[in-house]
């Protein structure tokens, strides 16, 4: 927690609630990707569209407060980090509308299976960042760990969509799984600068 003219802001607490909405929009993206149901698919982009309020109060405040806990830079990087992951989430939604897809396979499955996982360990890494830095920093280890796996099997499923014939299909396939490898990289980097945060808070 941070004061400045008599004000308290807990950055910890809206990192927080940010790498919550995260992983409620997974959450909500796995369960579009199950059915395809548009009601899942508009809970994705509400849940991007609260994660975003929640992160310009965050650099509202970071730009208001004289003294943060953490470098401000680092702040902002993790910030956008987990943002990031959200908006690939929820440019998936967009894409299986906008590409008219009747089902999501079973590689986009366990694309988003993983980076549940991911999410699960960057919010936990999160959650004790601040009185925990060394568990925070062995979640941010299983997050990274989460990014290579998603590496593998990201190119187990274009070797075997790009032995299919259906050139088209395999056009809009191919950026549903560089959308969700994209947000693991993301994933990744939120991943290092908890590291970063932790290393520089010398614990």
């Amino acid at each position: 927690m941070v004061f400045f003219g008599g004000k308290e802001t807990d950055f910890f607490k809206l990192l927080l609630d940010q790498a919550s909405k995260t992983l409620e929009g997974i959450e909500a993206l796995s369960r579009f990707l199950e059915t395809l149901d548009p009601a899942h698919g508009q809970k994705v982009k509400e849940i991007e569209t609260e994660a975003d309020e929640i992160r310009r109060v965050l650099i509202e405040e970071i730009n208001q407060t004289f003294v943060t806990p953490v470098d401000r830079e680092d702040l902002f990087a993790l910030s956008r980090a987990i943002d990031d992951v959200l908006d690939y989430a929820n440019t998936t939604v967009y894409e299986f509308e906008v590409y008219q897809l009747k089902r999501a396979d079973e590689h986009v499955k366990r694309l988003v299976e993983i980076l549940h996982e991911q999410a699960r360990e960057l919010h936990q890494a999160i959650k004790t960042l601040d009185h925990y830095p060394r568990l925070a920093n062995e979640y941010a280890v299983k997050a990274k760990k989460a990014e290579n796996t998603m590496e593998r099997a990201y190119r187990e499923a274009l070797g075997e969509l790009f032995r299919g014939t259906d050139t088209v299909h395999m056009l809009k396939m191919r950026e549903i799984y560089r959308h969700l490898s994209n947000a693991a990289d993301r994933g990744d980097e939120a991943a290092n600068t908890i590291h970063s945060i932790v290393v520089k808070r010398g614990s």
